[in-house]
C-alpha cells in the first residue's frame, strides 16, 4: 500500500470523500470519544463520514452527542460491510493492530482503502498509509484535537467535538489523575470548557449513572479483594456466576482494577474476569512508578497497553489464571517489594 505523508492527508481531507471511523473491539470512552470527535469534525467538513463499532459499547457512554449514528459491526454486517467497501478514507482508532478490531479483522485487512492510524498505545503494527502514533499522549482524544490543529481548522471546533473529546480524555486519564496528563491536555480540556462544553455533567453522565446491580457487584469484587502485601501487589476476581447473579452488563466491570491500586503502598493492581461465552479470562492490569504492565501484559497475557495501564486475556480456567499470576508476580519480586 502507497504510504501518506501528512501533506497528502491534508489535500486528500480537502474535498468530500466516503470516510469509515473504526474503533477497537469492546470501545471504551477514549474510543467512542476520538471516534465521535472525529465524525463531527469531518462531517464539518463535508465528508459522508460512517463511524463501525466492532461491537457493542457501555451505557454510561450512549449519551454522547453522535451515538445515534453509530453502526454496530456485529449486528449489522451488511450495512457495514458496505460502507467499508465503499469508503475513499479509514480512519482506525485508539488501536494500533489489526486483532484489537475484534470481529473487524478480516474485514479491514481484506480492504484495501487507504488507511489513517491515529493512536497512543505502544508498539504499532505497520498497516496503515499514514500514522499518527505518540505514545506520550494521554489518550487518542486529545491526539484527534491536536490532529485538528494541525490541519489548520481548530475554528471548527464546537461543544459536539469538544464534548465528544472531553469524554475521552477524562475516562482515558481517570479524570486526569494518570501521569500522561500534562499541562497540555489541560489547555486542551479549557478550550473545550471556553466554548460551551459542560464538564460538570459529562462527569456525571459517566461516574454516576451506575444501577443498583453494578453497586452490589462491585461489593462483591471488593469482598474478592486480594493482597499479596510483601510483593505491594492486589488482584480481583469475578466469576461468570458472580457477575450473571447481578445481571452484568457492558461496562460494569469498568473501573475496578483501580481499587485495588488505591490501596496504600500497591504498586500493581489486576482483575481477573471470567468470561465464558467466549472461553476466556478478560485480564486488566494496571501499576504505579516504572513498573511495566504492557510489557507484562504482552509476554504472558496476549495483550498490551501502556506502561502503567494494559490488557490481556487468558485461556486457562479463572483458578488456572490466578495461579499463574501469582506465580509470575513472585518472580518480579525484585520490582515490587
Amino acid at each position: 500500500m502507497k504510504s501518506l505523508t501528512f501533506k497528502d492527508v491534508k489535500s486528500l481531507l480537502q474535498t468530500p470523500k466516503k470516510v469509515v471511523i473504526v474503533p477497537h473491539v469492546n470501545p471504551d470512552g477514549d474510543a467512542v470519544g476520538s471516534s465521535l470527535g472525529l465524525y463531527h469534525y469531518l462531517v464539518q467538513k463535508g465528508h459522508d463520514v460512517s463511524v463501525i463499532v466492532p461491537n457493542d459499547y457501555p451505557e454510561f457512554l450512549k449519551w454522547v452527542p453522535g451515538t445515534s449514528t453509530i453502526i454496530h459491526f456485529n449486528t449489522q454486517t451488511e450495512i457495514a460491510q458496505q460502507k467499508l467497501d465503499n469508503s475513499e478514507l479509514l480512519f482506525t482508532l485508539d488501536f494500533n493492530a489489526l486483532h484489537r478490531s475484534g470481529p473487524m479483522q478480516t474485514a479491514l485487512e481484506e480492504n484495501k482503502t487507504p488507511k489513517i492510524m491515529i493512536d497512543h498505545h505502544q508498539q504499532p503494527q505497520d498497516y496503515a498509509a499514514y500514522t499518527y502514533s505518540d505514545i506520550d499522549m494521554c489518550s487518542t482524544s486529545e491526539m484527534i484535537y491536536h490532529f485538528m490543529d494541525q490541519m489548520g481548522d481548530l475554528e471548527l471546533m464546537n461543544s459536539d467535538i469538544g464534548t465528544a473529546l472531553y469524554t475521552g480524555i477524562m475516562t482515558d486519564t481517570a479524570s486526569f489523575r494518570f501521569p500522561k496528563t500534562t499541562s497540555i491536555t489541560h489547555r486542551v480540556v479549557a478550550h473545550f470548557i471556553e466554548i460551551g462544553v459542560n464538564h460538570s455533567e459529562i462527569h456525571n453522565k459517566v461516574y454516576d449513572a451506575n444501577r443498583f446491580e453494578r453497586i452490589k457487584l462491585l461489593g462483591v469484587a471488593l469482598n474478592n479483594l486480594k493482597v499479596i502485601e510483601h510483593l505491594n501487589t492486589a488482584y480481583i476476581t469475578l466469576s461468570q456466576q458472580e457477575l450473571d447473579n447481578f445481571g452484568h452488563q457492558k461496562g460494569d466491570t469498568e473501573g475496578l482494577v483501580n481499587y485495588g491500586l488505591s490501596i496504600k503502598g500497591i504498586k500493581f493492581a489486576a482483575i481477573f474476569i471470567e468470561n465464558k461465552e467466549n472461553g476466556i479470562i478478560k485480564i486488566s492490569l494496571r501499576s504505579k512508578g516504572n513498573f511495566d504492565v504492557n510489557e507484562l501484559a504482552r509476554a504472558h497475557f496476549h495483550g498490551g497497553g501502556h506502561q502503567n495501564a494494559a490488557g490481556g486475556k487468558s485461556m486457562f480456567s479463572l483458578e488456572k489464571t490466578v495461579e499463574k499470576f501469582e506465580n509470575l508476580v513472585q518472580t518480579l519480586k525484585s520490582n515490587l517489594a
